[in-house]
């Protein structure tokens, strides 16, 4: 059995001290500071009257972890340079960080909100009756006909003494006096975690945390890669890295992508499942952040100059990031050639398996040994890894949905031809704000879903039915009208329209079905344009020579 740590205690002023040089800090996994005026004002109360306000919990360590380095506009004192012991807060930090913006009187701007809540408005009524629990004394609003002092005056008693025996009546001096007295004596509870590894007090964290926030994963390895001396924060490079992948439309990608990167490059046996993540040496991950970064680039720069991938929006897993940095982190230079056939085979067998749907962290494991492959110079085996693709029929009873890795595959396909606007032949801006949800601007149903509907048509939601187009265009120029009505308007003012729908796979206007509103006949067509360019893909002309 476990030894238990033995319960502690701090005064507030020793607490506020600890907090000021630096030697109280909380980790960057806890969430913002949330706490009302109103509730640190219930909290002084009760600290007030005597009552217990729960047991703080603190991870004493020579280690250095991301810590959070200011609280809205508040800046909190640095860590000591030296080799002093920091204590992290495990769990009360609303609780610390009220008692310490109370104490300063802060004005807190804080995060997501406009206005400032300022922590010296916060008064002592010195006319309440300490004894009656239903009489709250300190409170989040100046109270009226009834003399007060401020709680920030209060706690700093010393400092504001001369002015306070000024203002105010011996009586109420004696009583502000014995309120000082009371906070700076009581003993807040604390329970020190002084042996535990950094393993230990995040498994407290989670522990305690079970009804509210669960840590991440990259949470967690934030935490155990934090080196301060190095100047090495994974979340602040995170942070930095989705605002450079912005400018390249690839800013949503996950932070699992780069922790399975450097899982599958880092450990023994290849491997990205959590436990081998958790155990990863923090000096190699820092050792090879900035080559997994560069590698990580050169695959969203392949994705978009090769494959024609103009936003992660449109990634069918970005999991496929993956292995893709993985091949570019052993292999400097662009692939040509048959290495660059046995990658295009790769991504879209992939893509159309339902292959990250599930079990994502053993997949990869599995076809990271088919990178190795394609490094080799070899075509990888696919006999397990069904593609969803026998016939054109496939793709017309697909229900389109934004959010299916297949129907992203098909739009991938749709972007790789760089489709043309409608009205002026110029490329189609596709951006990722407007394609999280089915119903984006940039989604288009050729054939109208209101026209289908109104004439009884099923089917209207085809994957084959999806075009993509300029965002004004769907619904000013488009609207519920039949193909033949807005196509033959845009013909009329547009003798190159003909050639801008072959960028969007449909390649005759009449043999489709289009000057005619035949829908049927459009779906069969186009599926065979679609199909006819994945199988291309997916059926390399290359065939492995028989072992004999």
């Amino acid at each position: 059995m476990g030894k238990q740590p033995k319960p502690d205690s701090k005064k507030y002023t020793d607490l506020i001290s600890e907090i000021q040089n630096g030697q109280i800090k909380v980790p960057k996994f806890q969430r913002n500071f949330v706490w009302s005026l109103d509730r640190t004002a219930k909290l002084l109360d009760s600290i007030l009257k005597g009552y217990p306000i729960g047991t703080f919990i603190l991870w004493e360590t020579n280690e250095r972890l991301n810590n959070i380095k200011n609280i809205g506009n508040l800046e909190l004192p640095p860590v000591p340079d030296d080799d002093t012991k920091i204590q992290y807060v495990l769990d009360g930090q609303q609780r610390i960080t009220s008692l310490y913006a109370a104490f300063l009187g802060a004005k807190i701007q804080k995060e997501g909100e406009k206005k400032i809540t300022d922590y010296g408005e916060i008064y002592v009524n010195l006319d309440g009756d300490i004894e009656d629990n239903d009489n709250q004394i300190v409170i989040s609003e100046e109270p009226e006909e009834t003399s007060f002092i401020t709680l920030n005056e209060v706690l700093n008693f010393n400092d504001n003494l001369l002015k306070i025996k000024e203002k105010y009546s011996d009586d109420h001096f004696k009583k502000i006096h014995q309120y000082s007295q009371t906070f700076s004596t009581y003993d807040f509870s604390t329970i020190v975690l002084r042996k535990e590894g950094i393993d230990s007090a995040v498994e407290v964290f989670t522990r305690i945390n079970t009804g509210g926030q669960t840590l991440t994963l990259f949470e967690i390895m934030s935490a155990k890669t934090y080196d301060e001396k190095q100047k090495f924060d994974m979340e602040d490079r995170f942070k930095t890295l989705l605002e450079e992948l912005s400018q390249s439309k690839y800013d949503t990608i996950s932070s699992s992508v780069i922790l399975s990167i450097l899982g599958l490059i880092l450990s023994k046996n290849k491997e990205c499942k959590r436990n081998v993540i958790l155990q990863l040496d923090r000096q190699k991950i820092i050792d090879i952040w900035d080559d997994v970064i560069s590698a990580l680039k050169e695959s969203i720069d392949y994705f978009r100059s090769v494959y024609r991938i103009p936003v992660s929006a449109f990634l069918p897993y970005d999991s496929l990031l993956v292995p893709f940095a993985y091949f570019f982190y052993f292999q400097k230079e662009r692939p040509q050639g048959e290495q660059q056939k046995y990658l295009e085979e790769f991504f879209w067998r992939i893509s159309l398996s339902f292959r990250y749907s599930s079990s994502t962290e053993s997949k990869l494991a599995q076809d990271i040994k088919r990178i190795d492959e394609i490094l080799k110079g070899n075509r990888p085996n696919y006999d397990e890894v069904k593609v969803h693709l026998s016939s054109p029929k496939d793709l017309i009873e697909t229900n389109f949905s934004a959010g299916s890795s297949y129907c992203k595959a098909i739009l991938c396909l749709l972007a790789y031809h760089e489709p043309k606007d409608f009205q002026d032949n110029g490329k189609v801006i596709l951006d990722n704000s407007w394609l999280k949800v089915a119903n984006s601007k940039n989604y288009h149903h050729f054939f109208p879903k209101a026209y289908l509907k109104k004439n009884n048509i099923d089917n209207e939601n085809s994957l084959v039915n999806i075009a993509l187009v300029g965002a004004d265009l769907n619904k000013r120029k488009i609207g519920a009208n039949a193909p033949s009505v807005y196509i033959q308007g845009f013909l009329d003012k547009n003798d190159d329209l003909p050639n801008s729908l072959k960028s969007h796979l449909i390649n005759d206007l009449d043999d489709f079905g289009i000057m005619n509103d035949d829908y049927p006949v459009f779906l069969e067509k186009r599926a065979n344009a679609i199909f006819t360019e994945l199988k291309s893909r997916i059926e390399l002309k290359h065939r492995e020579d028989k072992k004999t």
